[in-house]
């Protein structure tokens, strides 16, 4: 099911009834022969009132289903219903037309309904070949310069605005249509990077919970006070938790670099892994030092969790447009599936993309594991 549905008002096809009702609005020009009709100037008056009924139905008919066809080749149905409709025009005209009642004006609606309904590469020697009918009636029945070259024209050119009215409705369509796809990238998108804050937030502060918790358990017995500040700290540890996930909610968190750097060192250090800090060329850009903090969040994680390690080293140069962080430790070498393609590497990596920069992670050749991410920093 779609995520987000088209505007009602824009998005879905025309009413049915709206696009007769707006058909109907045009044919005030058959005023004239129906109010001829109703003072008795026609002769004889019953084929000529069917005949323009059925006239009447079948423009309705064609018009209503071409606007609604989405420019699709007619079916067997309609096109018929088109050959019939213009057949009876002209025999209505060609029976009629003499009596300057305004029935030479019907090879208008003739060509309006073809372009409607007809696409190429149908519709264009329709419309012509309406206009040339037009034109046979203006001169064989004598119409004059004024009446007889208006209908020529008015034939012409209300083809023409149909055609370009039926465009303009299908272009409209697809505008709406791409909004809505927009709005569905848009409501992916923020899924995505929700998941992937949750994760890399929730990951990070589970593990320190646990090493936390660790601690306690292992002092316990031994140095109560001790135990009681690990208790201590795991509670700080849950309350910046439920603050930092409002924030992602949100979608607006934002925690400096030198912080995340605090955090590791404490986290790290809290696991008894020894580590070194190294930074060079700093302060960074706001969007490097942001993706940075992620950087190291995920990579002191996987440390933690995964490597065995006794000592990490996280290093920071900046060296003219480019920026690098590295994460290497003296572990086992292992990721989360060993290969450094893990869910939160793999939302690094996306982040770190986002920004123009690139991530490498694996296990070193002679033991251990190593992240380097790379940013430019002119671009960011």
């Amino acid at each position: 099911m779609a995520l987000v549905q088209p505007d009602p008002q824009f998005g879905r096809a025309p009413n049915r009834l709206g696009m007769y009702a707006w058909a109907a609005v045009w044919m005030w020009p058959l005023v004239a022969p129906i109010s001829a009709m109703a003072h008795g100037q026609v002769h004889p008056i019953v084929p000529a009132a069917i005949g323009l009924a059925a006239f009447v139905a079948l423009y309705l008919f064609c018009v209503g289903r071409g606007f609604g066809n989405e420019f699709r080749k007619p079916t067997p149905i309609e096109l018929a219903g088109l050959i019939g409709f213009a057949a009876l025009g002209i025999a209505l005209a060609l029976a009629y037309g003499g009596n300057d009642e305004g029935w030479l004006v019907l090879p208008l609606y003739i060509g309006a309904a073809g372009a409607s309904l007809l696409t190429n590469p149908l519709v264009v020697p329709w419309v012509f070949g309406a206009t040339i009918v037009q034109i046979a009636f203006s001169v064989g029945y004598n119409e004059g310069w004024g009446d007889g070259w208006s209908n020529v024209f008015g034939t012409f050119m209300g083809s023409l605005l149909v055609l370009v009215v039926k465009r303009l409705i299908w272009y409209v369509r697809q505008l709406h249509n791409a909004r809505a796809e927009l709005a569905q990238a848009a409501v992916a998108e923020e899924r995505l990077r929700f998941a992937r804050d949750l994760h890399e937030l929730l990951g990070h502060t589970l593990t320190l919970i646990v090493v936390k918790a660790q601690v306690v358990r292992r002092l316990a017995a031994t140095d109560p006070v001790a135990a009681g500040a690990a208790g201590a700290d795991i509670e700080q540890i849950g309350r910046k938790a439920l603050v930092e996930v409002r924030e992602a909610v949100t979608g607006y968190r934002e925690r400096a670099f030198s912080d995340e750097l605090d955090g590791a060192r404490s986290a790290l250090s809290g696991a008894g892994i020894d580590v070194s800090i190294e930074t060079a060329g700093t302060p960074l850009p706001a969007i490097v030092d942001s993706v940075f903090g992620w950087a190291v969040r995920e990579g002191t994680t996987n440390v933690i969790r995964h490597s065995g390690a006794r000592h990490c080293v996280i290093a920071v140069r900046r060296a003219g447009d480019e920026a690098t962080l590295e994460i290497r430790d003296d572990g086992s070498g292992g990721s989360p599936d060993g290969t450094g393609t893990g869910n939160g590497l793999r939302g690094l990596r996306e982040r770190l993309a986002a920004a123009g920069g690139t991530l490498a992670a694996a296990p070193q050749p002679g033991g251990g594991f190593r992240l380097v991410a790379t940013v430019p920093v002119a671009t960011a």
